[in-house]
């Protein structure tokens, strides 16, 4: 009978974490929160704003990290604000329901407010949403392209995971690849960052309950 080795696995969240070892570990959002509380700093900002505010803290106790200025455009209120095409886009667009609601009438019940939109927008500070809604068809004609994929922000790590994971072995059922994230985001990972290699697959059907499938023939 063959003994399963032991494989090392995230800490619990601890304040008296040392930062180099933080920084072996990817971290959920709500462990990172977790984090805040205990260090007594701010749970606000996105994931990447809060593993860099725990990390600060962790590698420089007591001191206060430097400020990164906000840029912000006058005091516009996207969520009050009476829109039209002519409405200039600012630093400071949000995606709320005001601004979802005028470009659905605008393009009707087919507008989905996608990444790839949101992202185009936030890029595209000082066109209009004249020029949005524009560009909203033209993201949306790429999907006839059957070559067409739409990309991943950085900051997903999980999609882009599953995304490698199918890439590399497509006989990899989408609940064999959601396993394997499940073993590997556990796992140390440099800087945070969770990356797909195939040995992962042998590695959880060795480990994971959840995975169904058999590692692939080497």
């Amino acid at each position: 009978m063959s003994v399963i080795p032991t494989i090392e696995t995230r800490p619990s969240v601890d304040p008296d974490i040392s930062a180099t070892e933080f920084q072996r570990w990817y971290w959920p959002v709500e462990e990172l929160r977790a984090f805040c509380d205990d260090l007594s700093l701010s749970k606000s900002g996105t994931k990447a704003e809060l593993r860099a505010r725990v990390a600060f803290d962790l590698a420089n106790p007591g001191q206060t990290p430097p400020r990164t200025a906000r840029k912000t455009n006058g005091s516009f209120n996207w969520s009050k604000a009476n829109l039209t095409k002519a409405t200039v886009i600012t630093e400071t667009v949000s995606f709320g329901p005001n601004v979802r609601g005028f470009f659905k009438a605008e393009i009707g019940t087919a507008f989905v407010c996608h990444s790839d939109f949101m992202d185009w927008v936030r890029a595209n500070t000082g066109a209009s949403l004249g020029d949005a809604i524009e560009a909203w068809h033209i993201l949306e004609e790429r999907k006839q392209d059957p070559a067409f994929r739409r990309e991943i922000a950085s900051c997903n790590n999980y999609l882009q995971y599953l995304r490698d994971a199918r890439d590399c072995h497509p006989e990899l059922s989408l609940d064999e690849a959601k396993a394997c994230w499940d073993f590997k985001k556990i796992r140390p990972a440099k800087d945070g960052v969770v990356v797909f290699e195939s040995k992962d697959i042998e590695e959880a059907s060795a480990q994971s309950p959840k995975y169904s499938g058999s590692a692939p023939r080497r």
